[in-house]
This record gives C-alpha cells, sequence and structure tokens, in this order.
C-alpha cells in the first residue's frame, strides 16, 4: 500500500511542473510536498553507512554518494531560480563533496537555502525566473525541485532496498 502511495506522489510530482504556471498551484503546497521529499533524501543520505558511498547498482549510474551530491546541488541550482539569484552549477557538489560527512553537510545545507525558496509568497513566486534557459516562474523552479527529489528519491530506495536497508518512507512513523 505504501509503495503504491509513494509511486502515485512520484507521478504527481513529475506533472506538477507543468501545472505550476496555473494560479491554482500554491507554494505551501509545493513546500509540503519538497519537505515531505528533501527529508527523505536527508535521512537516506544519514542512514547509508559511510562504506556504501561508493555502491552503485550497475556501473552506468552514480553511486550512491554521486547521486545524494546531485540531488545537493540540483536544490542550490533551481532554489536559486526560485529566489532569482545567481545558480551556482549543477554539479558543484556531486564534483566537491566525496565523503558521507560533506555529502551529509551537503545535502542539509542545500535543504535550508531552499527553506528560503520555499518561505517567499504566492505572489513572489509567480515572478519571472530563468529555469534552464528558459523564461518560467520562479513557482515553476520550486515545482521542479520538488519533481526532482522525488524522481532521485525513488532512486535511493532502490540503491537502500539492494543494500538490505527500508527507506524512511516505508517506515512506521
Amino acid at each position: 500500500m505504501k509503495q503504491g502511495l509513494t509511486s502515485l506522489l512520484v507521478l504527481a510530482f513529475v506533472a506538477a511542473p507543468l501545472q505550476a504556471q496555473s494560479a491554482d498551484v500554491s507554494v505551501p503546497a509545493a513546500k509540503q510536498l519538497w519537505q515531505m521529499f528533501s527529508g527523505y533524501v536527508a535521512q537516506s543520505a544519514e542512514d547509508m553507512p559511510e562504506a556504501k558511498y561508493g555502491y552503485k547498482p550497475v556501473a552506468t549510474v552514480r553511486s550512491f554518494g554521486e547521486l545524494i551530491g546531485h540531488v545537493a546541488g540540483s536544490q542550490n541550482m533551481l532554489c536559486a531560480a526560485a529566489l532569482g539569484e545567481p545558480a551556482p552549477a549543477e554539479d558543484a557538489v556531486e564534483k566537491a563533496a566525496t565523503s558521507k560527512a560533506a555529502l551529509v553537510a551537503a545535502i542539509k545545507a542545500s535543504n535550508a537555502y531552499c527553506s528560503k525558496a520555499y518561505a517567499q509568497s504566492d505572489a513572489s513566486a509567480r515572478t519571472a525566473a530563468d529555469v534552464f534557459g528558459s523564461k518560467s516562474t520562479r513557482l515553476y523552479a520550486l515545482m521542479m525541485n520538488a519533481s526532482h527529489d522525488a524522481e532521485h528519491y525513488g532512486n535511493i530506495i532502490t540503491y537502500l532496498r539492494m543494500n538490505g536497508m527500508v527507506p524512511p518512507s516505508s517506515r512506521g512513523q
């Protein structure tokens, strides 16, 4: 049942950025979903043993550590767009942080940075933003960020399960 709910939420996030231009999507709704998935990502980063940070299910994908760095870097980039600030390189964290301690600190720092973006008003979030070279809104950047976190949390679930671990979203609350 929980897997079905999680799958449904992930599917909703994939479509959510497309609706972010609409007047019926709000920053508080985006924030609630982002907090859930960013929290799961951060908890997963803390839970995975350091010895498993180099784990890859197959050779052609990112390691667990690289995946955490990717999420942190993407959050910094998308939340900068949502705040109207210059965006850092998306792969900056992934290239710089390699230890578990550095990656856990990076995901926590990106969550703290993004919390500022999700604290803006709906009116502010409806102002223009440049997202991947296209003109959009700050709300669109927030929804892209939440969707991206959800997408990669799905990857993280696989990494955890393949290492005999229970993902945060599958644990009793």
